[in-house]
């Protein structure tokens, strides 16, 4: 059985899209069943709808504290037995809380090598430091903000005039590779969250958790 998933976004939702795309395979472990956004309008929204995948929008500014956000977003995916969750481009912190109850069933996209460039203005970070290599990461979601330990990650190099733009735009590429395939070694049990750390199953080829785009 497909693992039935719910994709969280905020903005335009371009890896949601890369996702759509994966998941429309029958092959495919994870199913997406259901896509929210907390900010009503997002044009990510519209990929959803063009897929036929049921939409829904909470929006924070809509909830006082950050728990009875949190708490309204847990009770939908309750409702819709949700098996994972997929942040793309979700711009809200969750709580302790909620990520606790969503441990190992919760992963995100960062556009950077992490640990390096954690937050916001990565790019910018990036080129302005003089690193010859940035990239992304798949990882699993966990209270300490962009610490997760990792399930993919695509290094991108920097050359020495990139500007901002010019780099963000690569690693987006890497992001709609290595999501898809994250998604899918989760889903099929290939990685699992265990004490605090991503273990993996049976051997598996260095390529598939480490992907060097300028390589193809």
């Amino acid at each position: 059985m497909r693992i039935r998933t719910a994709v969280l976004i905020s903005g335009r939702g371009s890896n949601l899209k890369s996702l759509i795309t994966a998941c429309s395979a029958e092959v495919f472990p994870a199913e997406i069943v259901l896509v929210i956004s907390n900010v009503p309008n997002a044009p990510g929204l519209n990929h959803a709808r063009a897929a036929g995948i049921p939409q829904q929008v909470i929006a924070h500014t809509e909830f006082q504290r950050r728990e009875d956000f949190d708490s309204a977003l847990d009770a939908v995916l309750q409702e819709e037995k949700i098996g994972l969750i997929c942040l793309a481009g979700f711009m809200r912190i969750l709580g302790d809380g909620f990520v606790a109850r969503w441990q190992g069933r919760l992963i995100n996209i960062h556009p950077s090598l992490l640990p390096s460039f954690r937050g916001t203005r990565v790019h910018e970070r990036a080129v302005e430091s003089g690193v010859r290599i940035s990239g992304c990461t798949v990882h699993y979601v966990t209270p300490e903000m962009d610490s997760g330990p990792a399930i993919v990650q695509a290094a991108v190099p920097v050359g020495p005039d990139d500007t901002t733009e010019a780099l963000a735009a690569r690693v987006l590429e890497a992001e709609h590779k290595i999501y898809p395939q994250a998604l899918k070694m989760v889903a099929d049990r290939s990685v699992r969250l265990e004490n605090g750390k991503t273990v993996f199953g049976a051997y598996r080829c260095a390529g598939e958790f480490l992907i060097n785009p300028a390589e193809g």
